[in-house]
Parts: C-alpha cells; structure tokens; sequence
C-alpha cells in the first residue's frame, strides 16, 4: 500500500508515448515490473506518431540481415561516429549503433512487432562505410485498425488530420501511427502495464539525491507518485515552447515545428530541476519548410524541380540533400545575412503552378489560397519574377543560366546536386537536376521547420541522468528527444531519432531490472 503521502505507486514510471515511452513501458511490462506510462496529451504517439514513415535506423539487426544486407556493426560504427565526430561521447555513439540488434531481436519475439524493410540511404553518403542502399533503415510493418478499433481515435497523426481536420485512416495504421499501436497492443497484453492520457509530469521527487517519484498534473490537479525502479523522461522536445527556445537558442518558431502541441519542455525542467546537466539546447532536427496559407512552414522534401534562391538571386545550397543538412545550410546563411525568410524555390512550368514537392507532410491546400497569402508567384519572364520576390532581376537569370547548364551537362559545379544517393533516392538514381526553361516561372515561399528539439539532459550509456558534476541521479533516466541527442550537430540517417530513442529507453529499463 503506499505511504500517506503518496496517491499511488509503481515499479517504473514512463512519461512520454512517443517511441521511446513506448519502447521503455513495454520493457518493463514484458520484465513483470508495474509500469506507468503518462502521456500529457490526449493521444499517445508523440511527434512519432506525425512520422510518415516511422523509420528506425538499426545497423545489421536480425531482420535486415535476413532481408539479404551485409551490413556490419562496425561499419556502422565507422559510419556513424565518422559524422558525428567528438561532438558527444564515443561510447555513447557506439551504444546506439550496437544497441539497435539486440533491441530488434528481443521485439521480434513477440507477435505483436512486426518489421518491414524500408531502404532509405544514409545522409552522408561520401563519409566511411555509408550505405548507400539504405539497408540499415527499417519500420514497422502496417497494422489493421481492426486488430485495435480502439485505438483509432487515441493514437496522434497523421498531420493532416490535426492540421487540416482530415478524418483518421480506420483501415491501417502506417507509419509511426503504425510502430506505436503495435507497441501498445503489445504492452496491454500485460496486467502490470496501464496507461494515462491527459496526464502530465510536472516536477521530480528527490529524497537524499535520489529521485524516488514525481508529480504528475490531470486537469489542473496533482497527484504524487512514488517509483520503487526508476522514472524514464522520453516526453520529447521543447519545440512547442516559444519562451525555452528563446532561453535555450533554438533558431525558428513553435508555430513552424512538426513536434505536436504537448511537447513544451516540462520533463526537461523537471530534470534541471532535480539537479540534471544539459547538452545540445540549441540544437533541433532541422528541414526546409515549405509555407501553407495558415502562415506555418512544415517539413517538405522530395523536391522534383527548382532551385532555391537567398536575397541576391543566388543558388546558396545542394536543394536535394538529406534534410537537415540542408536546413542549417539555410541557418548558416540567415546566419551571414544572405537568406531571409521567407526564401524561395524558383521553378518553371514543366509541371504547371504547383512547387516540385512530392512529400509536403502537411497537404497543400488549394493553390489560390497560396497566391492569395502572396506565397506563389508568377511571371511570364524571370525578370518579372524576380521583382515579385524582391531579388535583382539579372542575378536571378544569371542563377538560371547557370544552373540549366549543369543540367546539360548532369553536373553541378557549384553544389554537388547530386553526387550522394540520397541525393538521388526521388529520381529513379539519376542527377535530380531539372531545368527551368519553360514560361510562365514559378516561385513558392519557403521558411524553416524542425521535427524537434534535440538538446536534453545529458545521460550515460545506461540512460541515467548526470549532473553538472557528471554524477548519476539515482532513479532518473531519460531518452528520445528529452535527452541529449549522441549525434550531436549531425543527423547520420533516417530513423536517428526514433532509433535512439528506442534503444535508450530499453536500455533504461534493463539497467532498473539490475538495480
């Protein structure tokens, strides 16, 4: 029975229903320890849930080695550390790339987890030991709404349906919709597991530097619950938080985030808090943002056309690479003063007025509302284009001159569009390089999205927390996008964060079945 001044206890307390909080209550279920698993929101998934593809990048785990790679840990671990460099712990790195197997094989003998292949390359494809086949990037594998109905309703995403009010898919669950009703269906099959929405942690219980519960918020009322293992911070980032990204340096808005509405930072502060070391605090996982009418920029990729132009005229950036790295290209050069937002992608009408996106995430709406927010314009010269987005006319067809002899030749002088796989991974292997000759001529305003904060509390290769002193807080441990990210500046490939975040919050629990 818990003591008087608890209203409830457990073994291990989860916070967060993203992959990792998932990853971590199943873990704890599966290993007979009681677990709570509390989700701010009212749907669980987290910024997982939002994720097309849900991916996971698990370098030569059992079930690629089964779908035919040749992959290896240690070219992964070469890979991998090569990227990030000595930004974060080695030992923290080589845990995450050694740590996805182990995790796939302990998942995949339970039913419930099922895997699909997803070859996706590497995002940096000239560094060591990159694959450029993709075969270390796995997701789940679709599941039937009708294996969970209940579900439908309380698992977050996809974005159009919070975004734009689209009804929720009742025939598949994909994605990451997909990874987490298979993790939840897999963690009820355990009386020792419960689960609550609406349910916030909100503070740390410390008694003689050991964290030994927290206080959870439900509608304006607390309640504080006392763990007898551990708590597991894995409630995502600070993205929705405008004030801590001001505090913390993180470039850009709330408004333009891909994180979902519940991700503001409070596991973090709870952390600190409870005495926790940060790292990373100005840093997200950062993307190009095409702009909607609703004035938010969402991540945008798969770009089959188009140059992207800064405040000369001028080409600035390889259009084509992997994400991130080209969204901090758009950092650095809001940074030096040569961009501001919004940007914008210069295209012709080879495919009429839409932009050559393929992967908007958010839907585009209809055209005229775009046109209408001043957010497409279009001339019949490059001249009149230019003066539409306030960039001079001579630079702007000198920029397309240029560019459309790379395109004769398959070859970009200037950016190396191109010369990696992922560069090519929407256009059938060949250089995505495409003129822009035919009139009219196009531009689409862009700004700049993330799909999280990457910044957290620093942890150890167990997913304990440390202090300043670099000290473990006994019963605190965090992952995902509340803990420091092991790749530092860099995003090595798709499914980095969800990955991290799994084997961390696996790792986490099998620390507190030791202690």
């Amino acid at each position: 029975m818990a003591e008087p001044n608890w209203d409830d206890e457990c073994d291990v307390l989860v916070a967060g229903s993203g992959a990792g909080g998932v990853t971590g209550a199943y873990t704890a279920a599966r290993e007979g320890l009681d677990v709570v698993l509390v989700e701010a929101t009212e749907m669980f998934g987290g910024t997982t849930a939002y994720s097309g593809g849900g991916g996971m990048w698990f370098p030569a785990n059992p079930f690629l080695l089964r779908a035919g790679t040749d992959d290896t840990v240690e070219d992964a671990c070469e890979y991998y550390t090569a990227v990030v460099g000595d930004r974060t712990p080695r030992e923290l790195q080589e845990t995450y790339v050694r740590g996805g197997a182990p995790l796939v094989e302990y998942l995949e003998s339970d039913d419930n987890i099922k895997f699909m292949a997803m070859p996706w390359p590497d995002y940096f494809g000239k560094a060591p030991k990159a694959r450029a086949d993709g075969m270390r990037h796995m997701a789940a594998k679709p599941l039937k709404v009708a294996a969970a109905p209940d579900l439908a309703e309380l698992i977050r995403g996809p974005l159009d349906s919070d975004r734009l009010g689209a009804p929720r898919p009742h025939d598949y669950f994909v994605g990451g919709r997909a990874l987490i009703a298979r993790f939840l269906i897999a963690a009820r099959q355990y009386p020792n597991f419960a689960a609550r929405l609406n349910t916030a942690l909100v503070d740390l219980v410390v008694e003689d530097g050991r964290v030994v519960g927290a206080v959870l918020e439900t509608n304006g009322a607390t309640r504080r619950i006392r763990t007898r293992r551990g708590v597991l911070l894995a409630a995502g980032g600070f993205e929705g938080n405008d004030e801590l990204r001001a505090r913390f340096g993180v470039p850009g808005s709330s408004r333009d985030t891909m994180g979902p509405w519940g991700n503001q930072g409070r596991a973090h502060l709870a952390g600190i808090a409870a005495g926790a070391d940060t790292d990373l605090m100005d840093q997200a996982w950062w993307s190009p943002g095409l702009i909607h009418p609703d004035g938010r920029s969402a991540f945008a990729l798969w770009f089959t056309g188009g140059i992207f132009v800064n405040r000369d005229g001028r080409r600035f950036t390889n259009e084509s690479a992997a994400y991130d790295r080209l969204g901090r290209a758009v950092l650095d050069a809001m940074a030096d003063g040569s961009v501001t937002l919004p940007y914008w992608m210069v295209y012709d009408d080879t495919d009429g007025e839409l932009p050559p996106v393929k992967a908007t995430n958010v839907s585009m709406v209809e055209p005229e509302k775009y046109v209408d927010a001043g957010l497409w314009k279009t001339a019949d010269t490059l001249e009149e284009l230019a003066a539409m987005i306030d960039v001079p006319a001579q630079n702007l067809v000198e920029t397309v001159a240029r560019f459309n002899e790379f395109v004769d030749r398959g070859v970009d002088e200037d950016f190396g569009r191109g010369d990696e796989a992922y560069d090519r991974a929407f256009s059938g292997g060949a250089p995505p390089l495409y003129a822009i000759r035919k009139p009219p001529f196009h531009a689409a305003a862009f700004g700049v999205s993330d799909l999280g904060t990457k910044g957290g509390l620093r942890t150890d290769t167990a997913a304990r927390v440390l202090d300043k002193a670099g000290e473990v807080i006994p019963g605190l441990y965090a992952a995902g996008n509340t803990m420091a990210a092991p790749s530092g500046y860099a995003y090595p490939g798709g499914g980095n964060p969800i990955g991290t975040s799994m084997v961390f919050s696996h790792l986490a629990v099998k620390d507190m079945l030791e202690r």
